[in-house]
């Protein structure tokens, strides 16, 4: 399966705006070859700290446009989205699936540093999610540096998406745990980061496709780009046989 992650900038805040500068994105990515389209985290919005202006109910506008996104083109997308819950807000990667269907993870660790924990409830339950064969477990941003809730999925995972805004200022740290993290669950993994500007945050954007080697199979620097690269449950199979580390694992 091909799997692409679109890298793009935001208009601030800016919904509308923002969905027409991606669709293109989309279409490209549909256009050559991909199946599995991976978008950044509040990729329509920016990673703001005003749910009252940006959050939307479930199903909303931008959940919406993902699902009309994947009928229309035949393929997976998702990106996460600032969505109305029982509480405060929620920050939910959502992805949907060819047939409309529309899968939600709530983001476990809101990010304390910047306040999100003030604004943003956190979610309760993992992800994963069988697309087209391939065993896809969701995660968004700060939940990259918890290892344990990777781990407690590698079994059942060949894939993981990180849908991130990550600032330029850690984008070390960003590459980093995202190789550490194939490695050491013998796993793809796909991490997708924002561009540009936001709220006073530059972001540098590093995403990458990973093996379940830790070997880098796309990556993009500090530009809008639509990363691609080919991915097949049987090497992450292959991987664990070869290597059973896995098995060797404390709980």
């Amino acid at each position: 399966m091909k799997v692409a992650a679109v890298q793009h900038d935001i208009v601030w805040e800016d919904r509308d705006a923002t969905l027409a500068r991606v669709a293109p994105m989309v279409a490209r990515a549909v256009d050559e070859g991909a199946r599995l389209v991976v978008l950044p985290e509040m990729f329509a919005v920016g990673f703001s700290m005003a749910p009252q202006r940006v959050a939307e109910p479930p199903g909303g506008p931008t959940s919406s446009w993902l699902a009309e996104q994947a009928t229309t083109h035949g393929v997976w997308i998702g990106g996460s989205v600032p969505e109305q819950g029982d509480g405060r807000p929620r920050n939910v990667l959502v992805l949907a699936a060819p047939d409309g269907t529309v899968h939600r993870y709530t983001k476990i660790h809101p990010f304390t540093y910047s306040g999100e924990h003030e604004h943003y409830d956190a979610g309760d339950r993992l992800v994963t999610v069988d697309v087209d064969g391939l065993r896809v477990s969701l995660f968004v941003c700060y939940d990259l540096r918890f290892a344990d809730e990777f781990w407690g999925l590698a079994h059942d995972t060949d894939l993981y998406v990180v849908v991130a805004s990550w600032p330029a200022k850690r984008s070390h740290h960003w590459r980093s745990l995202l190789i550490a993290r194939a490695i050491e669950n013998q796993a793809y993994v796909v991490g997708c980061n924002r561009v540009g500007d936001g709220d006073g945050i530059h972001y540098a954007g590093g995403s990458c496709i990973i093996d379940p080697l830790g070997e880098v199979l796309a990556s993009e620097g500090d530009r809008e780009a639509v990363l691609l690269a080919d991915v097949d449950p049987a090497a992450v199979t292959k991987t664990r046989e070869r290597f059973p580390f896995l098995t060797d694992r404390r709980a």
